[in-house]
């Protein structure tokens, strides 16, 4: 599990860092204003489909139906499953792309009730309509990637979506060259992601010709059931997203709230990305396996390592990016149309925004618990309610503290979901980490906690004194600090014996793959 877990991190790690020289020229070409906040909010609309449909999503529905086909009927009928779930997946997103468009204004009404009566409404539908064709390919794109995880082929549906932000960040390097308006760069950007959708679409259906055959649309009763546990799923797998969603209906009565809010987010993304879509991905499969077999004791161990690793890692990252939200902010977004002020609000929505980081990385460790089962509603109905919370509370902190009152709604609501999740796995197939989780994670969280009073003691003697240094000296800081803190925290796990160098090999050595193919085997047996 973890050589799988490092593959789709490593991918993850790559497309968030693309993703942050993306915004970052987003940033420049649009600032943080009108034509900003609504390019943002056609683009969010876009990335909670994706997110819906992608980075493991699909895995809670299509890759315990399809390991059930294959190992009970075979792999033809696993494939011809599988050939029914492309064939009505890309029609229904076909015909809802389509009626989405002639919807628009109603839509972007509902997400960004804000804008209605200014121009910020009508750039908001021009934009997201010209995004619309990425919703059709994206599709396909889902159930590709799901039945690439379902045979181990982790590498490619990791690193397919880089082509989403290379084709993204080519377009806008030209632009940022010919010095264009605002309001034409936006038109331009949005008309680029669709054209990247159908980039990743094509790479995917190459190389995994054979899998999803023959090509039918199908609404039988099979389908029916099989869509009535991926739609909770899909939502259960795009909680942060749908937060995010929830407190950008609240802030788009606030002119640049929504900008501040999805840049601070952005941020948030990295960690999350790398822990908890890795997780989502790679766990549902290993976890299907266990509860297949009804083997409790691989179940249980399982879950335990992933509460370590998640935890482990989401902990650190959040203490990081509370003490490090300015500067960090600074060096990625300042630039451009992008201000001091605007560096500000984001800063100061980052740091109560991060503190719903750790929830969010166990809901992504817990749900594929749930899904692995066959339950995907419970988890949805968790995201459900936290969205309920988190509309409530942004309403309240929204009208008393701005942007960062809605950052602090985001992460209650957050926080709501993993408790419920956890509590109800407790009670429902007695889910509770192992001795050796109960051990480490105080240690874990031990050494986080004196990583970061290291690292709020750093930064507040080095930083002050590089204010006026040049922008590169100050990065290169920034980036000094963020190694020795990694560094520092790596000592400590190590010097709290949470893990030693030895274990950590003995751990990777033993990772084998699963299939027997390392191209990936049609056998799914481990």
């Amino acid at each position: 599990m973890i050589r799988h877990l490092l593959t789709v991190s490593t991918g993850t790690l790559a497309s968030r860092l693309l993703g942050f020289m993306r915004d970052a020229m987003v940033a420049a070409l649009l600032g943080a204003g009108p034509i900003a906040d609504a390019f943002l909010v056609a683009f969010q609309m876009v990335n909670v489909a994706r997110r819906l449909l992608t980075e493991g999503a699909l895995n809670a529905a299509l890759v315990p139906a399809y390991w059930r086909a294959r190992e009970s009927d075979g792999l033809a009928a696993a494939a011809a499953l599988a050939g029914r779930v492309l064939g009505t997946v890309s029609l229904a997103l076909f015909v809802a792309a389509a009626l989405i468009g002639l919807a628009m204004p109603l839509v972007i009404g509902v997400l960004a009730p804000g804008f209605a009566g200014q121009p910020t409404l009508q750039f908001a539908v021009d934009d997201a309509r010209l995004m619309l064709p990425y919703l059709a390919f994206a599709g396909p794109v889902t159930v590709m990637m799901g039945l690439l995880n379902a045979h181990h082929r982790f590498a490619l549906t990791a690193f397919s979506p880089l082509l989403f932000n290379i084709a993204l960040i080519a377009v806008m390097a030209l632009l940022l060259l010919r010095q264009q308006d605002a309001a034409h760069a936006a038109l331009l950007i949005a008309a680029t992601v669709g054209a990247a959708g159908l980039l990743q679409l094509l790479v995917l259906a190459v190389r995994g010709s054979g899998l999803a055959t023959p090509l039918r649309v199908s609404f039988d009763r099979e389908m029916r059931g099989f869509f009535a546990k991926a739609i909770p799923g899909m939502i259960a797998s795009s909680g942060p997203q749908l937060l995010i969603v929830g407190g950008a209906i609240i802030a788009s009565a606030s002119p640049a709230a929504v900008s501040w809010l999805y840049f601070a987010n952005r941020l948030i993304e990295l960690p999350l990305g790398i822990v908890g879509v890795a997780m989502g991905t790679v766990l549902v499969p290993e976890l299907t396996r266990a509860a297949h077999r009804d083997d409790g004791a691989a179940f249980s161990q399982t879950m335990s390592r992933s509460f370590e690793l998640a935890l482990g890692l989401a902990l650190p990252a959040t203490l990081g990016l509370m003490i490090l939200s300015a500067p960090i902010v600074r060096a990625l977004f300042e630039h451009g149309a992008f201000t001091a002020a605007d560096t500000q609000a984001t800063a100061l929505a980052l740091s109560w925004l991060a503190l719903g980081l750790p929830a969010h990385v166990l809901v992504k460790t817990l749900a594929p618990a749930f899904f692995a089962r066959g339950d995907t509603a419970t988890p949805g109905w968790a995201v459900v309610r936290s969205l309920a919370i988190t509309i409530a509370a942004a309403l309240l902190l929204g009208h008393w503290f701005g942007a960062s009152g809605v950052a602090a709604a985001i992460a209650l609501g957050a926080w709501s979901n993993a408790l419920g999740l956890l509590l109800r796995a407790a009670a429902t197939f007695g889910l509770h980490p192992d001795a050796d989780a109960r051990r480490r994670l105080p240690r874990i969280a031990s050494a986080a906690l004196v990583m970061g009073g290291a690292l709020w003691l750093a930064t507040a003697l080095a930083l002050p004194s590089l204010a006026e240094a040049h922008g590169i000296v100050r990065i290169a800081a920034l980036g000094a600090l963020i190694v020795l803190a990694v560094a520092l925290y790596g000592l400590l796990l190590r010097a709290f014996n949470v893990t030693t160098w030895a274990e950590a090999a003995r751990a990777w050595r033993s990772a084998k793959p699963h299939s027997s193919n390392p191209e990936g085997s049609q056998d799914l047996r481990p």
